[in-house]
C-alpha cells in the first residue's frame, strides 16, 4: 500500500517497434495490443500538526515593543543633545577661529609694519651714511654762503639805514615845520580862549553880582539864592556848596532829595506858596505856606552849616527848586 494518491503504473517491457514500411506507405495493420489498467489505491492524507501554546509569549512581545520604544526615545533625545552640544563646540570653535584669525591677521600687520619701519630705518641709516663724507664740505660751503649772505645784508640795512635817516630828517623838518605851525595857531586859540575865560568871568562876575539875596529864616544872615538855572550854574561856579535840583509831585509818599525827604502838602501856582512836610535826620516839620525864593534853613546833624532849600517854581501839585548842601560835612560837637 502506497501513502501516495495516484501511484504511476509499473511500467513494463517495452515492446520493439516494428519497422516502417518503404516508400512511405502505411505500416500493415497488426495484430491489436490490449493494456492492463493500473490497480486501484484509496487515497491517504497526513493529520494536520497541533496549534502552538501562545499564553506567555503575547506580554514578553508587548514589553520587547515597548522597551525597544523607550530606546528609541531616549537615543532620539540623546541624539538631539549631541546634536545641540556640536553646535555650540562649533560655535565656540568658530569664534576661537574667528578671535585667532583676527590675532594672526593683526600681528601679521604689526609685524609687517615693523619690518617696513626697520627698513626706512635702514634706509635712512643708508643715507645718513652716504651724505655722512660730504657733509663737511657742504657744511663749509653753507658757512661761506651765510657769511657772504650777511654780509650783503649788513649793507642792505647799512643803506635801508642811511635812506631812513634821510627821510627821519626830513620827516623832523617837517614835524618842525608843522609844530611851530601849530605852536602858532595853539597860541592864537590859547589868546581866543583867554579872551572867552575873560568873557566867562565877566558874565559870571556879573551873574553872581546880580543874583538875589535873601535873609535865612534860621540864623538871619542874608545869603545868595538862584532863581534860574543860570544863575544856579553860576553858584555852582563858587565853588562854596553843592547843589541838588528837584522837581517834587504831590503824592503819599515823602520823595528823596539828597539826604532829606519831602513831602509836598500844597501848591496853589496863583499866589506862588507852597506847604511841604520836611524830614531830616528822622525828623518831621512842617514849612507851611512858604513863598517861591525863600530860603529854608534847616540843621542836620553831619553838619556845621544849614542845608538851603529853596523853590523857584510851583504848579499844580508841582514845585521845582534846589537844596543847597555845604560842602564841609562834619559831627557837629
Amino acid at each position: 500500500m502506497s501513502i501516495f494518491p495516484n501511484p504511476s503504473p509499473i511500467p513494463g517491457p517495452e515492446q520493439p517497434t516494428p519497422p516502417s514500411p518503404p516508400g512511405g506507405a502505411p505500416p500493415p495493420p497488426g495484430p491489436p495490443q490490449y493494456s492492463v489498467p493500473p490497480p486501484q489505491y484509496p487515497a491517504y492524507y497526513a493529520p494536520p500538526p497541533p496549534a502552538p501554546s501562545m499564553g506567555w509569549k503575547i506580554p514578553v512581545l508587548f514589553g520587547a515593543v515597548i522597551a525597544l520604544l523607550g530606546g528609541c526615545v531616549y537615543l532620539y533625545l540623546q541624539l538631539d543633545q549631541v546634536k545641540k552640544d556640536l553646535v555650540k563646540n562649533t560655535d565656540a570653535t568658530q569664534a576661537r577661529l574667528d578671535k585667532l584669525e583676527e590675532s594672526s591677521s593683526l600681528t601679521t600687520r604689526t609685524n609687517q609694519k615693523r619690518v617696513e619701519e626697520l627698513r626706512d630705518q635702514l634706509e635712512r641709516a643708508r643715507r645718513q651714511a652716504s651724505l655722512a663724507a660730504g657733509q663737511a664740505k657742504e657744511e663749509a660751503l653753507k658757512k661761506v654762503d651765510e657769511t657772504r649772505a650777511q654780509l650783503e645784508a649788513a649793507q642792505q640795512q647799512a643803506q635801508q639805514a642811511q635812506k631812513e635817516l634821510k627821510s627821519d630828517i626830513s620827516a623832523v623838518r617837517e614835524q618842525t615845520d608843522t609844530a611851530n605851525s601849530k605852536i602858532s595857531q595853539v597860541g592864537s586859540e590859547v589868546s581866543a580862549v583867554k579872551t572867552d575865560v575873560a568873557s566867562t568871568k565877566s558874565q559870571l562876575e556879573k551873574t553872581i553880582s546880580d543874583l538875589k539875596r535873601a535873609t535865612g529864616d534860621l540864623d538871619g544872615h542874608s545869603v545868595l539864592i538862584a532863581t534860574n538855572a543860570k544863575e544856579l550854574a553860576a553858584l555852582r561856579q563858587l565853588g562854596e556848596r553843592n547843589y541838588v535840583e528837584f522837581t517834587i509831585h504831590k503824592a503819599k509818599k515823602a520823595q528823596r532829595v539828597g539826604d532829606v525827604a519831602i513831602l509836598l502838602k500844597n501848591a496853589d501856582p496863583k499866589k506862588n506858596r507852597y506847604t511841604i512836610e520836611l524830614t531830616a535826620d528822622d525828623k518831621t516839620s512842617e514849612r507851611k505856606d512858604r513863598a517861591i525864593n525863600e530860603p529854608l534853613q534847616f540843621m542836620v546833624s553831619k553838619a556845621k552849616q544849614p542845608y538851603e532849600l529853596v523853590v523857584n517854581d510851583v504848579k499844580k501839585d508841582t514845585i521845582a527848586g534846589y537844596l543847597s548842601v555845604p560842602k564841609v560835612q562834619n559831627v557837629r560837637n
